[in-house]
């Protein structure tokens, strides 16, 4: 009897990603990438080493109308789904395993819901294969418990893609502003993670033109934030301040089987 069949899937992470991109554009979907790996593909040749790390697992976020379709697309990629998780939250969430590599994927479903609420899907299509860097470092900016790992990876986007108000090669500051602008509790938690990351550059292995550069980077994403035009909702909830919580506790997700 024939054994059975190879999994189609590669041993290379960021390999196993570009093939899933390039079936994503062969079916015409609207699901880009996110995470560590599309800050490795969002970096390129400009990924400084001292934040090069290995990536475990690949995130994605999809249109609600294609939701399906992805899931179709992983399951002929060779992935499987976890079926209890993504029948209870599959509206807005689907976990996905590599049984022959222990290594999962996680699809959002329009919106990214963590410790704030993005809207990414309102930004799809704005740059091929990712998600634009100012969506991408506000997945890991918005983070209220951030570790060494998303520290790391907010240092290597900032460093490789300076800080301007277009999306092609740059962090977008402006779009950034826009929705802190709307959300006190987005600022505020991106302010301390902005203020952590320039507390911690002096750990880092960057020389003092690296650390300089960076400290720039830095000071002009919260400038931009502190001048852009506040909403009502903003200034309301500003005069409550810190007194009451302002994120979410996003619970743990088991990983799939």
């Amino acid at each position: 009897m024939p054994g059975p069949p190879e999994s189609p899937i590669h041993d290379d992470l960021e390999q196993e990603a570009k093939r899933l991109l390039d079936e994503v554009v062969r079916r015409d979907l609207r699901m880009r990438l996110i995470g560590g790996m599309a800050i490795r593909l969002l970096a390129g040749d400009a990924l400084h080493p001292a934040f090069h790390r290995e990536i475990q697992d690949l995130d994605f976020i999809v249109a609600r109308r294609h939701g399906r379709e992805a899931e179709s697309l992983l399951e002929d990629a060779g992935y499987v789904g976890d079926e209890r998780f993504n029948a209870l939250n599959g509206a807005r969430r689907m976990l996905f395993v590599d049984p022959g590599h222990d290594r999962q994927i996680d699809i959002f479903v329009e919106t990214f819901e963590m410790c704030h609420s993005l809207p990414l899907a309102e930004r799809l299509d704005v740059v091929p294969c990712t998600l634009p860097a100012a969506e991408v470092l506000m997945t890991k900016l918005q983070i209220v418990d951030l570790n060494a790992k998303d520290r790391a990876d907010l240092y290597a986007l900032l460093l490789s893609h300076d800080v301007d108000e277009v999306d092609e090669g740059f962090v977008n500051g402006r779009r950034i502003a826009e929705l802190s602008s709307r959300d006190w509790g987005l600022q505020r938690t991106f302010e301390l993670n902005l203020e952590r990351l320039r507390a911690g550059l002096d750990e880092q292995p960057l020389n003092d033109v690296e650390r300089a550069e960076l400290t720039r980077r830095i000071e002009a994403l919260g400038e931009l934030m502190e001048q852009a035009p506040k909403s009502r909702k903003w200034k309301l909830r500003a005069r409550v301040g810190e007194r009451k919580r302002w994120y979410e506790q996003p619970e743990e997700v088991d990983r799939a089987g």
